[in-house]
């Protein structure tokens, strides 16, 4: 390995604000890096949803192929684009202290979701996203949208949607809070499993690097993304099942929200419940467990088929 960490990182203006981000907390500390941007194939196929082409897996797996090959030390993620397992010899070392985990309802016309008219257009392609607008909003028509923020904004602007949907989170990384209409809180969008968090993963033997990069860990981001994980592995969750979770964090008590849902929106299924925060992934499988009660696998086994 070079003295000079080699950080993977899409090549997305969101993505490279992440890899930069970590680059220059590393220069507090003294470690000097370099950036190798990379092309992912979700990057590349943007004319067809993430679940018709293999899932959020395919924002990473070409970073994971430099750092097994030895071109790259580390690599940075937004933790809910990232599979429940590692190949082998990879694994995730820290988590960064988490961002906004809500969804942010852009537009041009309207003010909130609530003003959207019937027959409105809305941009996403988060059956997560969809499938609980829907319930509340069954008017509301959904229509795919991919492509990095910016691209996105520019279909908005270009007038093919009333509204879009988008991170929070993204949205103020990039210095684009004032396109924010309505943050929409997460009694009415409950967000997607670790959204807001960015993870980084390095060779597991690595032990420099591991060291170094211990400090950017955030142990309170950790515990709550742990426990939305495991609900989500519990469930077998991918970008062909609308899953949504949130973790939130009192003192030692963890409190986790879930849902699982068909993409219209006709069935929702929701638990939830609290633990010691030390029991965090125990308590994601409990609510998973809960979920599985109520009818979520067959929910899960309906889109697998289709």
């Amino acid at each position: 390995m070079s003295e000079t960490l080699r950080i993977a990182t899409r090549k997305s203006p969101l993505a490279l604000w992440q890899a930069e981000e970590v680059q220059r907390r590393l220069a507090e500390k003294g470690v000097d890096s370099t950036l190798l941007p990379l092309s992912t194939r979700g990057d590349e196929i943007i004319d067809k949803p993430l679940a018709k082409i293999g899932g959020k897996g395919l924002f990473i797996k070409e970073l994971q192929r430099a750092m097994l090959a030895g071109e790259a030390d580390l690599a940075v993620h937004s933790m809910k684009d990232v599979p429940a397992e590692f190949p082998e010899g990879l694994h995730l070392s820290v988590i960064l202290e988490r961002d906004n985990p809500t969804d942010a309802l852009v537009s041009n016309r309207y003010d909130n979701v609530e003003a959207l008219p019937d027959g409105a257009r809305v941009g996403t392609c988060s059956l997560r996203r969809q499938s609980q607008l829907l319930e509340k909003f069954p008017s509301l028509k959904m229509v795919d949208l991919r492509g990095n923020v910016n691209t996105r904004l520019g279909k908005l602007d270009n007038e093919e949607f009333d509204a879009i949907i988008l991170a929070t989170s993204g949205l103020s990384r990039l210095q684009l809070q004032h396109r924010i209409k309505q943050e929409l809180p997460t009694s009415l969008l409950l967000p997607a499993c670790a959204q807001g968090a960015i993870g980084v993963e390095c060779p597991s033997d690595n032990e420099r690097v591991n060291a170094v990069l211990q400090p950017l860990h955030h142990s309170q981001t950790a515990t709550r993304v742990y426990c939305e994980r495991s609900l989500n592995a519990t469930l077998g969750g991918s970008c062909q099942t609308p899953i949504a979770a949130y973790a939130s964090l009192t003192g030692d008590r963890l409190y986790l929200q879930a849902l699982v849902a068909l993409p219209d929106g006709s069935r929702v299924l929701r638990a939830e419940a609290s633990d010691h925060k030390d029991n965090a992934v125990a308590l994601g499988r409990a609510v998973g467990d809960d979920l599985r009660s109520q009818g979520a696998d067959e929910i899960i086994a309906s889109l697998a088929r289709h």
